[in-house]
């Protein structure tokens, strides 16, 4: 417990007092007479208690205040450090017992120092110490659904600190001499360290959630998409994370489907039959089963799916015992299980529910031996009675049919076969057999020795979780196939073009049986899973499935793969691939520091292991050998591949550390996976890969995968599945955002070639509409802009903005932004860049807009202006909105930006969504892409002549907007005056010239006009406004048609006025705009 400190002023106080402990800034009393051998209790708390308090004080605070001068500020830090545990205590009591009071005032305090848009939710907060330089500061840190932000307000100085999740790159635990242990946030390229947390391994495992998920929702549209839990960043709660983020560890732990949530978890003991004793452990239980995992190294573990629940009951109430009997004749004892009375109810009830048809198939049947009979889901394909034999699904495994077993000749090989054959059958009288089969350190180590040929389709089936997915949705494959096949995209095109390059030195895969199989397998899961589609690799993974596997057991085994064990391996990113290479540079710089200080970049490492994440080493090991790693890798998941690549380069050491540089090393290597064999393996000379080897190869010492994998895990084995994971979560942050940077940096590279902007301001504005683009969906559940964002386009393709976003950064960074009729402004710009009419622009156009603004010329800013106004860019905003003056709200801006004016717009848009490729759907059509490249390199400098004459109404609107530019300008008066010249001057020219052409024309004399439009111009654009539109309006009314001015016309009229060339040339600063646009744009939002 933590009490206020406060100072004792009592006469021989310290005679009370018995000092226990003692260090240089701190004393543990205790009162005399308590706590005593014999006498009394410590009062307040439990020695236990106050001995861990004292050690969290010595360990977190004691380091800390070395820093520090003097005696005041040391008492002032620990008061207010008390003060926040005492709050945070608090707090926690208040959670558990839901009472919202202090959340309420948390959440008060979050609104007024931060000033976040009151869509933001607060998840959570803390008490912590921020370091500034070496300077610990108190305060809060409250996590948000967007943002991480602190505050502190002591001895004067207040700090205050906000963080897009978006915007880290690297958030980790690390400790140091001060500093025992703390938060490390890295933003931007700033440090940002966070300690003396009360819980500090809730805090980080919450801010990883939300880093992650704001990662995924706003960079990895592709895996987010499926994600409903997520979807509503509204939804989000501190709850809700935890309970996802136990749910997602314990699916992933016992390869469940994701859709499984976990609603309870009992410390009990499970009885083992073949051990005779009792394991300690956690029963785990979601929707669909029951799990259980020892706590007591013994490596047990046990899934039990509700489906083959045939009863629950009370079992010796003296030790609260609980009974479950499934199908297969088995029964699973848990003792000492609190409230059991209540959960032999709960179960009881579950299994009543989920004992209905589709539930009824047995996975004791499916995971039956593959030379026994049949299982019962192939049946399925027969009834469907199609003529097409291409789809027919296969129900044999490829291996049983090109590679019979003869029973009668047994060779050495073939007899060592039948030996493991018959260990595993032990291993099943002893343990089970089928999905509820106890699993323990002796399956492992029979798993690492190498499953049998004719149990491998069974049991990769079985560890990889797919058995429940193939249980579940019977019939679901065929339907698949049927819907599938015949589709033409962009996925089976690629996958045609692959098929013959899977295995093809193998027999099955040069007939039409192994690659039709092969072609169902790919085309039903890419019409399953679109996001994914086709990746190359996958074909080279499934071919070895469809050899041990049935062909619907392949699929459902491909589904495990990609969906389960391997994230995000398949997207068009390779994201998840590229996170498992991170994590396993991290594990050689741990296990093997002299290779990582012998290779100067470490980046070889990814580049070599890339192919052995992706096809778990079947595209570098001989195929017989490959396999055995496919077994691993189906028990352990992706900890198999991750050890035996530090075997790999730890049996190779010697020799990569003599290696001048990386292709002499990917030679090394590549000569030593040729020479791995499978001496035991049972498979004909002419398929092993290894047996082919020419004898050039055969220098090398040739080694056995057995005991390469058995290597592994006696080396390495101590990797755990939970620090694999954390690795996964702190490295996907650091990959994301290095491809983030690709990104910018290729942008930038296009777009610093038509711009005038020094390197540093374009990277600042690339930030700042970045930004802008992730502002607008960090509170919109569907925000056009999250749906547009796509990872697969063009880079600069990949961010744009609509028309709202664009007049906030307009209003930010216009040089004009002072004007009257700035939103009418920004309107007609984005009209103007909207080339393809659909709404969003992107980086490029933006900043050549700007570029134009502050380095162009007199004439092409006066050019620009120009050009907004007249179609397709202008429309005549006050006259469909007179009410609004010159503020236009959110929908009216999208409305006026999505109008079509003129024909001129309409056959724009008509030829965008032609000729745009992304606009159509399917397969992305490359000669479009290319045709339009081309288009853009051909394109010619516009010439002044080829603009089209400005009408009467759009002329006076375009003499408002100069008025409104020069309002507030030293030279103001003067400017007015020379505009209602300039203006008089071309009314006038027009009128001479309408005479010349055509005497008897019936069109009235404009000298009233011209008095009209001089007079309101003078009157300024506030008075003179609406005159002018009135004026111009009648004048078209009278007219047959109305008068119009040519570009050169106005070009040579205005160059005629000195103040004009000087307003126009008048050099602007765009890093002062800059800056004040990074402290502004979330103020803007909020205003917004």
């Amino acid at each position: 417990m933590w009490l206020k400190p406060e100072e004792v002023l009592l006469k021989n106080a310290l005679k009370l007092w018995v000092l226990e402990r003692s260090n240089q800034y701190f004393v543990l009393q205790r009162r005399r007479g308590y706590g005593e051998e014999g006498g009394g209790g410590l009062a307040g708390a439990s020695r236990e208690e106050i001995t861990e308090h004292w050690d969290w004080l010595e360990n977190n605070v004691m380091n800390t205040l070395s820093v520090f001068d003097s005696n005041e500020d040391i008492t002032s830090f620990v008061q207010g450090k008390i003060r926040g545990l005492i709050a945070e205590e608090g707090k926690g009591s208040f959670v558990k017992e839901e009472d919202p009071e202090k959340f309420r005032e948390g959440l008060m305090k979050f609104e007024r120092c931060f000033g976040l848009p009151e869509q933001e939710k607060l998840v959570t907060y803390y008490s912590c110490s921020y370091w500034k330089g070496r300077v610990p500061c108190q305060g809060w840190l409250y996590l948000s659904t967007n943002f991480l932000s602190f505050y502190s307000f002591l001895l004067g100085a207040e700090i205050k600190l906000i963080i897009s999740w978006d915007e880290i790159s690297k958030l980790e635990k690390t400790s140091n001499v001060i500093l025992t242990e703390s938060i490390h946030v890295c933003s931007r390229g700033e440090d940002h360290y966070f300690s003396m947390f009360l819980h500090i391994n809730e805090t980080f495992l919450l801010m990883e959630q939300l880093a992650n998920y704001a990662v995924r929702r706003l960079f990895d549209k592709e895996t987010f998409e499926n994600d409903l839990v997520l979807h509503d960043p509204l939804q989000i709660t501190k709850r809700g994370l935890e309970s996802r983020a136990h749910s997602e560890q314990f699916s992933a732990f016992f390869r469940l489907p994701k859709e499984e949530t976990l609603k309870e978890v009992h410390e009990c003991f499970l009885w083992v039959p073949f051990t005779h004793y009792n394991t300690h452990g956690k029963m785990c239980i979601s929707e669909n089963y029951i799990c259980f995992a020892s706590q007591d190294g013994s490596l047990c573990s046990v899934i039990i799916p509700l489906r083959e629940v045939i009863g629950v009951d009370k079992a010796d109430p003296a030790n609260r015992g609980v009974s479950i009997s499934t199908k297969g004749k088995r029964a699973f004892r848990f003792t000492e299980v609190k409230d059991f009375e209540q959960l032999v109810t709960k179960l009881q009830i579950k299994c009543n529910a989920t004992s209905n048809p589709q539930h009824i198939i047995s996975t004791e049947v499916a995971t039956s031996s593959a030379s026994d009979s049949p299982k019962d889901f192939d049946e399925l394909p027969a009834k469907t009675g199609q003529r097409d034999t291409s789809k027919t699904v296969s129900t044999e495994a490829l291996m049983t049919v090109y590679h019979p077993q003869d029973a009668e000749n047994l060779d050495s090989k073939m007899l060592k076969e039948k030996m493991k054959e018959q260990s595993w059958n032990i291993l099943f009288v002893e343990r089970g057999h089928g999905v509820s089969m106890f699993r323990t350190k002796k399956t492992r180590d029979l798993v690492v020795r190498g499953i049998p040929e004719a149990l491998r389709g069974e049991l990769w089936l079985l560890f990889s979780g797919a058995v429940n997915d193939m249980a579940s949705n019977p019939g679901y494959y065929t339907e698949l196939v049927e819907k599938s096949l015949g589709t033409c995209t962009l996925a089976t095109d690629e996958i045609e073009r692959d098929l013959r390059r899977s295995l093809p030195e193998h027999p099955a895969f040069q007939s039409d049986t192994g690659i039709s199989a092969l072609r169902r397998v790919l085309t039903a899961y890419a019409y399953r899973n679109p996001q994914i589609g086709y990746c190359q690799a996958m074909n080279i993974l499934t071919s070895v499935l469809l050899l041990y596997a049935k062909e619907e057991e392949a699929f459902w085994l491909l589904v495990a793969v990609c969906e389960r064990m391997l994230p995000d391996y398949f997207n068009r990113r390779i994201i998840g691939a590229l996170v498992d290479q991170a994590v396993f540079e991290e594990l050689i710089r741990v296990h093997l520091p002299q290779l990582t200080d012998h290779m100067t970049d470490m980046t070889f490492f990814s580049s070599v292991s890339l192919s052995w994440f992706l096809t778990l080493f079947i595209s570098v090991l001989p195929i017989e050998s490959a396999v055995n790693v496919v077994d691993c890798f189906f028990y352990d998941g992706i900890k198999a591949i991750l050890q035996l690549g530090l075997a790999v380069l730890e049996y190779n050491m010697e020799k990569l550390l003599t290696c001048k540089d990386d292709a002499e090393a990917v030679t090394v290597l590549n000569r030593f996976f040729d020479s791995v064999t499978n001496k035991d393996s049972p498979l004909p000379p002419a398929v092993q890969q290894g047996a082919n080897l020419s004898d050039t190869k055969s220098d090398h010492p040739k080694v056995d995968i057995t005991d390469l994998i058995r290597e592994s895990n006696e080396r390495y084995g101590d990797i755990r599945y939970e620090d694999v994971e954390s690795m996964r979560c702190r490295n996907r942050l650091y990959v994301i955002q290095t491809l983030e940077a690709t990104t910018k940096q290729n942008v930038l590279r296009v777009v610093s070639q038509d711009v005038k902007f020094s390197p540093s301001d374009l990277d600042e504005l690339y930030d700042l509409f970045k930004k802008e683009h992730f502002l607008s969906c960090y509170w919109n559940v569907n925000s056009p802009v999250l749906r547009h964002h796509d990872a697969s386009l063009p880079y600069l393709e990949q961010y744009r903005i609509d028309c709202q976003q664009f007049r906030v950064l307009c209003h930010l960074l216009s040089p004009w932004s002072h004007c009257a009729n700035r939103d009418s402004l920004a309107l007609w710009t984005f009209r103007l860049m909207d080339e393809s009419s659909d709404g969003l622009i992107n980086f490029k156009q933006f900043a050549c807009v700007l570029d134009t603004m502050y380095n162009g010329s007199f004439t092409d800013k006066l050019k620009f202006l120009f050009k907004l106004h007249i179609p397709p860019a202008f429309t005549e905003v006050e006259s469909l909105s007179p009410s609004k003056g010159g503020d236009l709200s959110k929908e009216e801006l999208i409305h006026f930006s999505q109008l079509s004016v003129s024909s001129t717009g309409d056959n724009l848009e008509s030829n965008a969504l032609k000729s745009s490729p992304e606009k159509g759907k399917g397969k992305v059509d490359i000669q479009a892409y290319l045709k339009q490249w081309q288009d853009e390199l051909l394109k010619k400098e516009e010439n002044i002549k080829d603009l089209p004459r400005m009408n009467q109404s759009q002329f006076i609107q375009f003499s408002k907007t100069l008025y409104n530019l020069f309002h507030g300008d030293p030279e103001e008066e003067l400017l007015y005056r020379a505009i209602a010249v300039v203006t008089s001057l071309l009314l006038k020219m027009e009128e001479v010239g309408r005479r010349l052409q055509g005497p008897m024309s019936p069109v009235k004399s404009p000298a009233a006009v011209t008095e009209v439009s001089a007079e309101s111009l003078q009157k300024g654009p506030e008075e003179g406004s609406s005159e002018q539109t009135e004026g111009g309006r009648a004048q078209s009314l009278k007219g047959n048609h109305e008068w119009s001015f040519a570009f050169e016309q106005i070009l040579a009229s205005l160059l005629n006025e000195p103040a004009f060339v000087r307003f126009f040339e008048k050099p602007h600063e765009i890093k002062a705009k800059i800056e004040s646009a990074k402290n502004l744009q979330l103020k803007a939002r909020t205003r917004v």
